[in-house]
């Protein structure tokens, strides 16, 4: 064993306890502590998190780690900082002079682990800092993200290939548990990795039965998984309405449930969380915004009563159960209309180009951007106000805006839960020579560029509660007064909500001059369509083992079937039912093996289930084996 393994050993044992690695872990640790670009693919519940915890602790410097859930931040740095690990976290819950501190920290060395989110490397003020940081190695975690034929796309992502100019020999860890061949190729290009390397575990999961039921009634038969299997359970559905229907009505067949949805307050989704991790609430029905960083180990079941749009999605989300490595189940609940669902959504999910156009013209009426102007503005949106005004349906306006977001047009934030932010309009020369602003503007103003940086070239957070301790005002006071500042265009303020953002990533175009690529539309559209196409397969296929077809699906091949999936089972049974007919026609002949008539109840004394002895019966009889005479059979001639 190196120095360096044994350093990495120690480490494992005086922070977390554990007395060796698991699986790949190790082998991921050595090849980025190398100084090696390493991608490595571990399954969901693999133990991804050792995999830079631990190196970042050995190594100098500080691990930038890039992740896109606010979540699984707090959670992780949380963590690190009881086992005496410095950690923190850059996200949208902080005021600038937090992100400032926290910055700061990184550069003096004080910290070893520093989590932040892609849309924040794009900052210039973020980006002048990390150029004075030491860094050790930057870690992607959810690194399909970055690649256009991953089922996740996140144009944020294409950021971080960007800020490895500023720090070009400190090595890339991407990490992810979803991801094809194709995707497997492309992520290691995007990140500009110096040469290819890919460690890999296999994604087999041995304790996880995957299983496909159909049913006309889909929450009867989920009502009877969650009565047959005990434990802990999510039910992952497609829409926030349904996940208050469902779980109510589960509620009311007796068994605890809560849900969850990217539209509810964050107070509100820690609650609902805690619930269900602590057993409050057994159930917790869901949309796919749940579950991603959320460590529950004993989940027993995840159901899903929608079909996912991809193999990628429903793997990572049935990956959730079972990872405390004792027998789980991923169940996906389906019926005929489900293929037809599925087919829908791709037409859905991609309007025609005309009216992606047209909706983002008619965000320019609303906003009121003119031609040529808009770079860097950023506005609160309703769905629901845009499509009653300018009658759309609400699925088709939200794929059009996350088309003009791969386009590059605007970015369109679903789930910010933004504290207030603020941005300088005038030019800091404009603003001083600036008259008319009233004694309490004046005194405003000055307490705001004393407190915060960089407001002249982007939005930074605030907080009104700490203005007005400065200023001496009322909270509401100083609301109003950044509301009048912006009506006459000295800033632009955003008040705090979780509302959706829209933020114009460049100047509006005319809608006659504006280019869709094909890149963002035609390719993408024939990826769904090919990730749809692999979902229904999936449904559809009766003949080979669950497991072996999501193996394959990723690029890994195997001759063993998995033994406990639905198809598994029934070819079990069904052989076991074989078995049964060939020893009952034995014992059949058997007895009359002389030759003489016997009377039908003798077979009774055989003690044979029923419908087995009748079925071995009719073929003995079908095949002349055996010939019946009224209440009398006996063996039959010798053909």
């Amino acid at each position: 064993m190196t120095n360096a393994s044994e350093q990495h050993l120690r480490i494992l044992r005086t922070y977390w306890g554990y007395d060796s690695f698991r699986g790949i872990q190790q082998e991921i640790i050595e090849s980025i502590s190398q100084g090696r670009d390493t991608l490595g693919l571990m399954p969901t519940g693999g133990g991804k998190s050792l995999t830079f915890q631990v190196p970042a602790i050995a190594m100098p410097g500080v691990c930038i780690v890039i992740t896109p859930l606010i979540a699984l931040m707090r959670d992780q740095v949380e963590n690190l900082r009881r086992r005496s690990v410095v950690a923190a976290a850059i996200h949208s819950g902080m005021s600038a002079s937090q992100i400032e501190n926290t910055l700061d920290n990184a550069i003096l060395g004080n910290t070893k682990l520093l989590y932040v989110s892609p849309e924040r490397l794009a900052s210039p003020f973020f980006r002048k800092r990390l150029e004075r940081m030491e860094v050790s190695f930057f870690t992607v975690d959810e690194a399909h993200c970055i690649s256009q034929w991953g089922y996740d796309f996140r144009p944020s992502y294409l950021q971080i290939a960007d800020i490895r100019s500023y720090h070009p020999n400190a090595p890339v860890l991407a990490l992810t548990a979803t991801a094809t061949p194709k995707v497997v190729a492309d992520i290691q290009k995007q990140l500009h990795f110096r040469q290819e390397n890919v460690v890999k575990m296999s994604f087999e999961r041995k304790n996880l039965s995957y299983i496909v039921r159909r049913a006309d009634d889909k929450f009867t038969q989920l009502i009877t998984i969650l009565k047959n299997v005990e434990g802990s359970a999510i039910v992952y559905v497609r829409s926030r309405k349904k996940t208050e229907d469902v779980s109510r009505a589960i509620n009311e067949c007796g068994i605890s449930s809560t849900f969850y949805h990217a539209g509810l307050p964050q107070a509100e989704k820690d609650l609902r969380q805690q619930e269900w991790t602590k057993g409050s609430a057994r159930v917790i029905v869901a949309t796919t915004a749940f579950g991603m960083g959320i460590d529950k180990p004993d989940v027993r079941v995840v159901a899903h009563i929608d079909c996912p749009s991809s193999i990628e999605e429903y793997f990572q989300e049935a990956g959730r159960a079972g990872r405390d490595g004792k027998r789980a189940y991923a169940v996906l609940i389906t019926n005929p209309s489900d293929k037809h669902k599925l087919l829908k959504r791709e037409k859905d999910e991609f309007p025609d180009k005309e009216k992606v156009k047209l909706i983002y013209e008619q965000l320019a009426y609303m906003y009121q951007i003119a031609a040529d102007s808009g770079e860097g503005c950023a506005f609160h949106f309703s769905i629901e106000k845009f499509c009653m005004r300018y009658k759309h349906f609400p699925i088709h306006a939200e794929a059009a805006l996350r088309i003009l977001q791969n386009a590059g047009y605007i970015t369109y934030e679903t789930d910010p839960h933004l504290q207030a932010r603020l941005r300088f309009l005038l030019e800091r020369d404009e603003l001083y020579q600036l008259k008319g602003l009233s004694e309490n503007d004046d005194a405003l103003v000055t307490a705001i560029l004393r407190m915060y940086g960089g407001l002249f070239c982007d939005y930074q957070y605030i907080s009104l509660d700490d203005i007005a301790t400065v200023t001496g005002m009322k909270t509401g006071e100083v609301y109003l007064i950044l509301k009048g500042l912006t009506q006459r265009h000295i800033i632009h303020f955003i008040p705090e909500s979780t509302m959706p953002i829209i933020t114009y990533t460049r100047d509006r175009v005319e809608m006659e001059r504006m280019v869709i690529p094909r890149e963002a539309y035609e390719d993408r559209r024939d990826q769904l369509a090919n990730h749809i196409a692999r979902m229904i397969d999936y449904t559809e296929n009766d003949s080979v083992c669950r497991s072996r077809q999501l193996l394959l699906y990723f690029g890994e091949e195997t001759t063993t079937d998995c033994g406990h999936c639905d198809i598994c089972v029934a070819r079990r049974r069904k052989q076991g039912r074989t078995d049964e007919l060939a020893e009952a026609r034995r014992r059949i002949i058997e007895m009359l093996a002389d030759g003489a008539p016997h009377h039908v109840t003798e077979v009774l004394r055989l003690r044979l289930p029923q419908d087995i002895m009748q079925e071995a019966l009719d073929y003995l009889s079908a095949e002349e084996t055996i010939r019946c005479n009224g209440s009398f059979i006996q063996k039959g001639e010798q053909k």
